[in-house]
Order: C-alpha cells, then sequence, then structure tokens
C-alpha cells in the first residue's frame, strides 16, 4: 500500500472513530495489566463477566496477593487456560510489590519480565495506560494488515514492524485500536463484510465479499 494510501486509510477510521477505546473493562494500570494478561485467547466480553466480580475483590496487586491462587481461579474459572492465568496474576502481583513498590512499570522491558507478560501484553498496556505510542499485534491486526496489505508479514513481530515504519505519526496513538476493532467487526476472520468497510477501495484483498 502507497504511503498517500496508508495516509487516506487512518484519516477515514479516524473520521468514523476519532477517540477509539479498547473493550476491556479496568480501574487503574494493575486491573487493566490483569485484564490484559486474562484476554490471551479469550474475548474481551468473557474476561470482562470474569473481572467485574474479582476487581471489586481485588483491585490492587495486594488484595490480589491475600486473595490466593485458589480464590482466584474460583473467579476466572469461566476463562480459558484459567490456571496458568490464575497463577501468573498471583505471580505477577508479588513481582510488582517486591520489585515495583507495587505499581505497574511505564517500560516495556521491566512489564515484560512480569509473569505472564510478553511484548503485546505490554504494548496494550503502555498505550492505554499511559498514551505510548505502540501496536500491539494481536490475531485481528495481523490479520488485517496481511489481508489489506497495509502491513503485510509471516508472524506478528514483523507485523509489527511494518506498521511502526509506515503508519504516519499522528496515528500512531490510535492506530492500536482502529486496527483491532476493524478487524473484530468488519475485516472478519471467515468473512470480511467488505460493503461497509470504509477503505475496501484500498485494500489488496483478492477475495473481497460483494454482500
Amino acid at each position: 500500500m502507497k504511503n498517500t494510501e496508508i495516509e487516506t486509510f487512518f484519516s477515514r477510521l479516524q473520521a468514523a472513530d476519532p477517540e477509539p477505546k479498547g473493550e476491556l473493562n479496568y480501574t487503574s494500570p494493575f486491573t487493566l495489566l490483569v485484564a490484559v494478561v486474562l484476554s490471551a485467547q479469550a474475548t474481551d466480553v468473557g474476561v470482562n463477566k470474569a473481572t467485574g466480580p474479582l476487581f471489586k475483590a481485588a483491585d490492587t496487586p495486594q488484595k490480589m496477593l491475600a486473595l490466593g491462587e485458589v480464590k482466584v481461579r474460583d473467579y476466572i474459572k469461566t476463562i480459558g487456560l484459567f490456571n496458568n492465568k490464575a497463577k501468573n496474576v498471583v505471580k505477577l502481583s508479588q513481582q510488582l510489590i517486591d520489585n515495583h513498590g507495587g505499581e505497574v512499570p511505564k517500560d516495556r522491558a521491566k512489564l515484560q519480565t512480569l509473569a505472564g507478560v510478553g511484548r503485546k501484553t505490554a504494548n496494550v498496556v503502555l498505550n492505554i495506560a499511559w498514551g505510548v505510542p505502540t501496536i500491539a499485534v494481536d490475531t485481528h491486526i495481523y490479520r488485517v494488515g496481511n489481508r489489506t496489505g497495509l502491513a503485510p508479514g509471516k508472524n506478528v513481530d514483523l507485523v509489527e514492524k511494518r506498521l511502526e515504519k509506515v503508519v504516519p505519526d499522528a496515528y500512531k496513538q490510535h492506530a492500536h485500536h482502529w486496527l483491532i476493532l476493524h478487524g473484530r467487526y468488519v475485516c472478519k476472520a471467515r468473512k470480511p463484510d467488505c460493503p461497509v468497510c470504509l477503505v475496501s477501495d484500498l485494500c489488496r484483498f483478492k477475495g473481497k465479499t460483494l454482500a
């Protein structure tokens, strides 16, 4: 996709949704971090159903640690991989207390030392909590990047690097959300909704749907 087309691509998404928001519920950087860790291989809707009661019981690392792994597991048992995620949530709470004064660090490398936190999770937290212009490539962004020709790559790291290079600075703050929402609701995996797509004329996808 040419630079002029990329500019048009994001200007249209911006015009339609000037201030896009993530769909995970949270009340602080800590609850955001926990929610994102829990969202791996799970839907935001499913995570929100579990974290509503969980965060009422424990919304700080200290309270989460006091709650303990067994009780955390009970709160999140409707989420996939809940056993391992419960371990990670309690462990990262301990790590935050021991190494960061109970605060979520504003640094990607430090975030990635926490249990259950990879590059994608760190990027999401940095972007949403502190407005860092990161792009966390999930399955939706990976698909949109490749399907449209915006940022083709054989793996998520390559797509992330390509997006960081081609997305104009003016759009980097919200690019992450625009692409995720576009992939979730329009450029869907099985059948993209091309007739209502704002950027279908710019898209390189050969299998566009007509209806």
